[in-house]
């Protein structure tokens, strides 16, 4: 008998196949520039990812922490090859590089998500495409959350919550050359702001080759410093220091104790 998990709720499907009809209308848009052969589904789950890519003709592995989920997933799929791995800790020789890579409602459940994405970027040979939860906001920045003790929740039931600025940042500095967001993300409330609500999840694609396939927008990098955990005045006096500093030489040395060493 088929186990029932979190993932086999209604909502759970209905959900999984909205973003699964999305992620299929994109690879197929961009399967006229890139070849995808190989794939890897990172947070796998029970596997409804990576059987929608096998379906779709791709050499598929999946990878999950939990190993009620992998069993789970091999039994459903005994076809592809399931290895039960944490994200922030993934067996990069074991696993290669692969084509694309998929993680998709994991990264947000991770204590180091900035681990995870250098390790997905030693992985994907081509094409990375991550869909989570973010947190609020226009700055680089995280939010701590202590999660459910559900088994679809973290590890450890605490996890670390990217804006999507700050995720945008972290591909960029993991080492991908291209970032792109979607000029339209998939048919669902929580992609979307709204006068009730803020935008909850996002979908993005990092990739080693530049892509134009329909519907992508390259995402600027994201520039930051120290300066954004300032206060408004701290930040006017930086910027002031920057804007007079090549004149205050000049003015010091023209200023009359300096001509013999400030001595009276």
């Amino acid at each position: 008998m088929e186990k029932i998990s979190p993932f086999d709720i209604p909502r759970a499907r209905a959900f999984t196949e909205i973003r699964q009809n999305f992620i299929g209308e994109f690879l197929q848009g961009v399967h006229q520039q890139v070849v995808l052969r190989t794939a890897l589904d990172v947070g796998c789950g029970v596997g409804y990812f990576s059987r929608f890519l096998a379906d779709l003709g791709l050499q598929v592995q999946g990878v999950d922490g939990r190993s009620e989920n992998v069993l789970e997933a091999a039994r459903r799929s005994p076809d592809i090859r399931f290895l039960t791995a944490d994200a922030e800790n993934l067996p990069l020789q074991e696993l290669n590089t692969v084509d694309l890579v998929l993680c998709v409602g994991l990264l947000y459940h991770l204590e180091n998500p900035f681990r995870a994405i250098r390790s997905l970027h030693q992985l994907t040979a081509k094409v990375l495409l991550i869909e989570t939860m973010c947190a609020s906001g226009s700055r680089p920045n995280m939010e701590l959350i202590d999660e459910s003790h559900d088994e679809n929740q973290a590890l450890n039931y605490v996890a670390f919550y990217p804006s999507e600025p700050c995720l945008i940042k972290m591909l960029y500095r993991a080492g991908f050359p291209y970032v792109y967001g979607f000029e339209t993300l998939p048919d669902d409330p929580l992609f979307h702001a709204s006068f009730w609500r803020r935008k909850a999840r996002t979908m993005l694609v990092a990739s080693k080759e530049q892509l134009t396939a329909p519907g992508l927008r390259l995402a600027p990098d994201v520039r930051g410093s120290w300066e954004i955990l300032s206060t408004s005045r701290e930040r006017l006096k930086t910027r002031l220091d920057r804007l007079l500093g090549p004149f205050r030489k000049p003015l010091r040395r023209a200023s009359p104790g300096s001509q013999d060493g400030g001595k009276g």
